[in-house]
């Protein structure tokens, strides 16, 4: 509820309100868990939605959702707004504009980064990788920096580790060592996180930011609302987004210095999962952003249990504070009392340290900004009740709420533009057809060589068969040529001779026969000689 252009957010002593001007100084709610934190924050979302300021905030157990519905009253509405000084009669009960996003794509439109806007610290971060592991992570980068291929989605980021694996000697020389075992950890991890979803949030179009500082047609900034209840599952994704939301707020927004009000305010629940396990160099730049990002116009709340949660340095850099109650049954609990406690500009009406375990639900110690920018005395104070439903959206009311987005067309349907998976498998398939080639080349040649081959075989054999015909003719020719006489009549003698030569060759035949049985050779010329004797005679006689 807004009066006199400040943001009623309670009342103590006195009432207590948020200074627009003073809200890029950024602020903290914290309080253990079913304190009041989510009432706060809504309260606050639903007086800068109404100066017209665009609100984010991440909805963990999906209750902020109500920020669309509005307000029920009852009679502990009225008591309460009563004692926050409050005429019940002119407290409106309304609903919010609202706009709902989702990783997952599944409680609101879907929000997308590209491998490249995350870079490689904060994929490190979620990887949980080793120093070197990171290491090699950052030469797959500028390699495919220095190519010009975009890491846009998950399935890049993994055909440039296989590249870089295959590659790793070629580029040793320029980019340093890359170890197998390296690479294959990153791909082992890359399972894991693709396992929490991931890949549905990796790719285009990616969110632009400051489609997120808008108002509607009656000036009231939008308040944007990521659904979180299955992200918050994987809390090493959910950190990560949120610090790519921060370093793209950091990049984007130019330099506006002090405004009469912020251009947008955001606020981080479960804070500490920000920081949890975080490397050095991960928190410095965290650091670094928030105090640097103040003077683009915008304001951050973390929200979280316990101060002791965020690190000193960004703890010093909050300075709208809301404490609602923490429990002490442990030395270390009561020490994070003792650190909240000292953390207030003191008040000599009561002792912090006492107050703050003994806070009621939806009472808190409160310290904001002035107009001078010095913290108040910190008051214990009841927090005002929202305008907006303190109820959940049912599924119906959000998949319609969803549908009306105007922006739910630009950021709906994934787009696959060319990255480096595209180019990469484009080179694969060409250097797999051109390998295709070769071997259906050399394949070719050596058939061709074979059929060769079998060509001058089968011409040897004939060439072989002409020549055993050709001599088969000539044999048959002469043993033709050798029995034909050209006259019609044979002589007695003639006859005689031929049939004693027929006579010869049987015997003859005979006698090799024999001789070829056991016969000596001389034995068969003898017995021939003893024959032709024997005819010559008996034809002479």
């Amino acid at each position: 509820m807004v009066t006199d252009g400040k943001i009623l957010m309670g009342k103590g002593e006195e009432q207590v309100f948020l200074i627009p001007s003073m809200l890029n100084r950024h602020g903290l709610i914290a309080g253990a868990t079913g304190t009041g934190k989510t009432i706060t924050l809504k309260v606050m979302a639903e007086g800068l939605s109404d100066i017209g300021v665009p609100v984010f905030l991440a909805d963990i157990k999906g209750d902020v959702s109500g920020t669309a519905l509005s307000g029920t009253d009852s009679e502990k509405m009225q008591g309460r707004l009563t004692k926050v000084g409050i005429n019940p009669a002119e407290f409106t009960y309304h609903g919010y504009p609202s706009r709902f996003w989702d990783v997952y794509g599944k409680g609101g439109t879907p929000v997308r980064a590209t491998i490249s806007d995350m870079g490689p610290l904060m994929l490190s971060r979620i990887l949980d990788l080793t120093d070197v592991q990171e290491g090699v992570l950052n030469i797959v980068f500028k390699v495919a920096d220095d190519k010009g291929w975009k890491l846009i989605d998950f399935k890049d980021l993994k055909a440039m580790l296989t590249y870089t694996g295959e590659h790793s000697k070629e580029l040793m020389t320029t980019y340093g060592n890359v170890s197998s075992q390296s690479i294959g950890a990153i791909q082992r991890s890359l399972l894991t996180l693709e396992d929490a979803g991931a890949e549905q949030f990796f790719g285009e179009p990616n969110l632009d930011v400051t489609d997120w500082m808008q108002t509607d047609k009656d000036g009231h900034g939008i308040i944007n609302v990521l659904h979180c209840v299955e992200l918050y599952q994987h809390p090493a994704l959910y950190a990560t987004f949120m610090l790519w939301l921060l370093s793209e707020l950091f990049e984007v927004m130019p330099e506006a210095g002090d405004a009469d009000k912020p251009k947008m305010v955001f606020f981080f629940d479960e804070a500490h999962l920000l920081f949890n396990d975080a490397p050095k160099v991960l928190v410095e730049k965290i650091v670094q952003v928030v105090k640097l990002i103040r003077s683009k116009g915008i304001g951050i709340f973390f929200i979280t249990q316990s101060p002791s949660d965020i690190p000193d340095d960004v703890l010093a850099q909050l300075n709208n504070r809301v404490q609602h109650a923490l429990r002490a049954y442990t030395p270390a609990e009561q020490k994070a009392v003792r650190a909240a406690a000292q953390s207030f500009r003191p008040n000599p009406a009561f002792k912090t340290e006492d107050v703050i375990g003994s806070l009621g639900t939806g009472c808190a110690l409160v310290s904001f900004l002035d107009e001078e920018g010095v913290p108040s005395i910190v008051q214990q104070a009841m927090i005002c009740p929202p305008q907006s439903a303190m109820k959940a959206l049912d599924d119906a009311a959000r998949a319609q709420l969803i549908t009306m987005n105007p922006l739910h067309d630009k950021y709906s349907a994934a787009i696959d533009n060319e990255s480096a998976y595209e180019i990469l498998n484009e080179q694969k398939q060409k250097a797999d057809e051109e390998k295709k080639a070769a071997e259906e080349a050399e394949a070719a040649k050596k058939q061709e060589e074979e059929a060769e081959k079998e060509k001058e075989k089968e011409q040897k054999e004939k060439d072989a068969e002409v020549l055993r015909e050709a001599r088969l003719a000539k044999a048959e020719a002469t043993i033709k040529n050798g029995g034909r006489t050209s006259r019609k009549r044979e002589s007695v003698v003639e006859k005689g001779l031929s049939s004693a030569a027929r006579s010869i060759g049987r015997d003859v035949g005979k006698q090799i026969t024999r001789g070829i049985l056991g016969s000596s050779h001389k034995t068969v010329e003898k017995a021939a000689g003893s024959l032709v004797s024997n005819l010559l005679g008996g034809l002479f006689h």
